[in-house]
């Protein structure tokens, strides 16, 4: 006994030709139809918010784009996936809860950073600022005042055995 699947129902497409001894020159679904001519408003509609003027060749374009973006569309629609599967699925993506990329706190942080109002001095200019304040000592500067150079510690010697 042989049981016959009922996919060639399915295969048929819904396709509107066109009006009576009219026919239009291309095969497009009825899902298609209800796809793009929305799709086409929406063209246009952002085409005017981004400053281009109504025009022939502006119309072409949303046309060409339109065509693009219901190409892409219908080609997630079949009869095992509806259209409006198809838009829930879309949604539910759009507002599913994502994992949060922004780092709060961590290992390392630069909270405790100083940030001094003025650059550091290179190497070798601190070491004639050093000079000059060193050799004129007046009336209320003292030894261990600030920019004064402090003495080298010696390293203490290595132990025997490391």
């Amino acid at each position: 006994m042989r049981i016959r699947t009922d996919d060639e129902v399915y295969r048929v497409d819904a396709v509107w030709l066109g009006p009576p001894k009219a026919t239009f020159p291309w095969r497009a679904r009825y899902v298609a139809w209800l796809v793009g001519i929305p799709v086409f408003l929406v063209v246009l509609t952002v085409e005017r918010w981004a400053g281009w003027s109504f025009g022939f060749f502006s119309t072409a374009w949303a046309f060409v784009v339109t065509i693009v973006i219901t190409r892409l569309i219908t080609s997630k629609i079949s009869h095992e996936r509806p259209l409006g599967a198809v838009i829930a699925m879309a949604g539910q993506e759009l507002r599913t809860p994502r994992e949060q990329t922004s780092g709060t706190g961590g290992a390392v942080s630069a909270a405790r950073v100083r940030v001094r109002a003025t650059r550091p001095l290179p190497k070798h200019k601190r070491r004639r600022q050093y000079q000059h304040q060193g050799t004129s000592r007046g009336a209320g500067t003292r030894a261990g005042a600030q920019g004064a150079p402090r003495a080298r510690r010696s390293r203490p010697a290595a132990r025997a055995g490391r």
